[in-house]
């Protein structure tokens, strides 16, 4: 089980990504627009950086929905691979099974 504040800090790095993700958007499309003046841009760029670091979606970190583990993780179903392996053998997920030989 991960630590409750690791889990927590992750939720509310979701949480302001959610909260900027218009702004962020628009700033980027303005910085990288080829037609405009490069002081505008440039304008875009400062704003871009004076936001907080935590609202770009490249600081989010995927972790099972169930314990938190950072490391391990499917995507697919957002869990980690123990988790899965769990699930799996008590007939959980459907069309699983553990394989044995």
């Amino acid at each position: 089980m991960a630590k409750k504040s690791m889990v927590e800090r992750e939720l509310k790095r979701q949480k302001l990504v959610q909260r900027y993700a218009a702004k962020r958007a628009a700033l980027k499309a303005v910085a990288n627009n080829q037609e405009l003046s490069v002081e505008e841009r440039f304008k875009a760029n400062l704003k871009l950086a004076q936001m907080p670091r935590n609202s770009s979606a490249t600081r989010l970190h995927n972790r099972c929905q169930l314990t938190g583990r950072p490391h391990a993780y499917y995507r697919k179903l957002q869990l980690s691979r123990i988790m899965l392996r769990d699930l799996a053998s008590f007939g959980q997920i459907p069309g699983m099974v553990k394989s044995s030989w």
